[in-house]
């Protein structure tokens, strides 16, 4: 177990700091999707050009998924690392055209292609499409290739085109892009606009009709600007699936409020009951030591200096550093930090990102009940009482998924512990598509109960 731990915190490290390697893998040909049907081979009079994109090149590949792009420049393998569980069995065989670009942008945060810009997206285009597009944005700090392995991989097979942004800015000092407190955040949610009305263009030019269909969803930062885009842009979507949305209001909760006492543990001056008490699940402890590590200061340190860099000026300073410790180091001033009273300036700019719970579109959350970077009980429990409290419960379905957490990777050094949720998210999809086209509601609420056998890895059952 100390091992796997200890694996773990350099891997987090090469993420944020933006290293990266690709190791290569071949793509084995699998049966087309069912439902879909077949376009027109690639061609260069078909390929479309993206409204708005600065740059734009276009390929068309043999196969879209991961398994045929490992190890070239259409996917970075290093950035979806730590996100899945071994064992997890992946589509492949699906041929299209790939296009990746940016848009205008003056921050160079992203160097994905030695292009050093950031806004950078990819738009896959399937042969075999089923009139559908999937829209979503980089988890954590990651780019535009992070979730391919999670979700590119299946909504492809399933004949959907996909798109992803890297939100407009990446890596660990994404909170220096803008000029004004919450900027960073805030161009996430526009980026994902952005990349959702230029890939439905892109997609009629490619097909000859825009999408019958646009889903919005995501993992993390993916799943709040899930929540954010269904919520401001409803006319965009037909529903999504919010997988673990980090949660933004301006009255404070979220990861400001949770954070700060792990790093007071950290520094000896809170105890384990503390945590509990702050709203980490009763049973995850096994996952602190990993979390304290990795994860827990330097997540409130660069989300503090977004929202509130007047609090610690000198820490992170302009930078949240340049080598893996000095990015993982909690800043010591953080375990007093106390988002309730700080000033009214500090509340206006996370108040430009809040969520309100005004959905417009079909929504499933799903999160984990053992979820140690966003604690679901001060994350998606109160995101689920928002909703309710707009009046919108009727578009909203919650999942709690026992023994999940927030990235599945855990799973492979805590098997008799926990479970990977991304069976769940891609049973959650396909409930979601049953919602909106067929009319068939998903199950109630529920607690998707942790199973005692059977391919964990691979199969959930949402009822």
């Amino acid at each position: 177990m100390r091992q796997s731990l200890s694996r773990g915190v350099p891997l987090v490290a090469a993420l944020l700091m933006g290293l990266s390697t690709m190791p290569t893998a071949v793509g084995s040909a699998d049966a087309a999707a069912p439902g879909a049907r077949p376009g027109s081979a690639c061609a260069p009079h078909d390929r479309p050009t993206v409204p708005g994109a600065e740059h734009q090149q276009t390929a068309c590949l043999p196969d879209l998924t991961t398994a045929g792009l490992a190890g070239t420049a259409y996917t970075d393998t290093a950035d979806q690392a730590g996100l899945s569980a071994k064992g997890t069995k992946n589509p492949s065989g699906v041929p299209g055209l790939q296009i990746d670009g940016y848009f205008p942008d003056t921050s160079r945060s992203n160097a994905t292609h030695g292009w050093r810009h950031d806004a950078q997206f990819v738009i896959r285009l399937p042969e075999r499409w089923n009139d559908g597009l999937v829209v979503t944005g980089a988890p954590g700090t990651r780019k535009q290739y992070a979730t391919d392995a999670l979700i590119s991989d299946q909504i492809l097979a399933l004949g959907y085109a996909y798109a992803a942004t890297d939100k407009g800015n990446s890596g660990p000092d994404f909170f220096m892009d803008g000029k004004r407190p919450g900027d960073a955040v805030a161009e996430w949610n526009r980026r994902t606009t952005e990349l959702t009305r230029a890939a439905r263009k892109a997609v009629a030019q490619r097909y000859g009709h825009a999408p019958r269909r646009t889903y919005m969803t995501g993992i993390s930062n993916g799943g709040y600007l899930t929540r954010w885009q269904l919520e401001n842009h409803p006319e965009l979507y037909d529903g999504g699936v919010d997988w673990e949305g980090a949660l933004w209001t301006a009255d404070g909760g979220g990861l400001l409020g949770s954070l700060p006492v792990t790093v007071a543990r950290a520094l000896g001056r809170a105890t384990d009951e503390d945590l509990l008490k702050a709203g980490f699940a009763p049973g995850s402890q096994f996952l602190w030591p990993y979390h304290e590590k990795a994860y827990w200061g330097v997540t409130q340190k660069i989300y503090r200096a977004e929202f509130d860099p007047s609090y610690d000026p000198d820490c992170p300073g302009s930078s949240a550093g340049s080598t893996a410790p000095e990015i993982l180091a909690p800043c010591a001033s953080d375990a007093d930090y106390d988002y309730a009273a700080r000033p009214s300036s500090v509340h206006r700019a996370v108040r430009r990102v809040a969520l309100t719970g005004r959905i417009g579109r079909p929504l499933i959350t799903l999160h984990g009940d053992l979820d140690t970077l966003l604690p679901i009980a001060t994350d998606s429990d109160v995101y689920e009482r928002m909703v309710t409290g707009q009046g919108r419960s009727r578009l909203h379905r919650y999942y709690t998924v026992e023994g999940g957490t927030h990235v599945d990777s855990l799973y492979d050094t805590f098997p008799e512990l926990l479970r990977p949720v991304l069976p769940c998210y891609r049973s959650a999809f396909t409930a979601l598509v049953s919602w909106v086209e067929d009319g068939s509601a998903p199950p109630a609420d529920r607690t998707i109960a942790r199973p005692t056998g059977g391919d964990v890895v691979n199969s959930c059952a949402l009822s």
